[in-house]
């Protein structure tokens, strides 16, 4: 069956950066476009960033926008997060996602994704 495992997270002081990677399996991943969330503790899961199947369109949250990177490998079956200037609210644990019938455009709305990860926790330090 498909695997997504999210790594790189950890404790964060805020101002500094974090790298996350989602490594999948058992997919065609080229085919997929690919997602991230983050889920805070009381707080529904939210929309963080999304990469088409080729890298060619990419989408932010506005809470996010101008400090964060999405980006992907087909290679090596992979997608990544790179988020710098962090706040506190920034704090959550962050899930990569996999849509495979809209891979050509990017996908804000979680119900559309088919495959999620287990997800990793980022703690963000004040």
């Amino acid at each position: 069956q498909v695997q997504l495992v999210e790594s790189g997270g950890g404790l964060v002081q805020a101002g500094g950066s974090f790298r996350l990677s989602c490594a999948a399996s058992r997919l065609t991943f080229s085919l997929y476009g690919m997602g991230w969330f983050r889920q805070a503790p009381g707080k529904e899961r939210e929309f963080v960033a999304a990469i088409n199947w080729n890298s060619g369109t990419r989408s932010y949250a506005d809470s996010v926008k101008g400090r964060c990177t999405i980006s992907r490998d087909n290679a090596k079956k992979a997608v990544y997060l790179q988020m710098n200037s962090l706040k506190p609210e920034d704090t959550a644990v962050y899930y990569c996602a996999a849509d495979r019938s809209r891979a050509s455009v990017v996908v804000k709305d979680r119900r559309e994704y088919d495959y999620w990860g287990q997800g990793t926790q980022v703690t963000v330090s004040s």
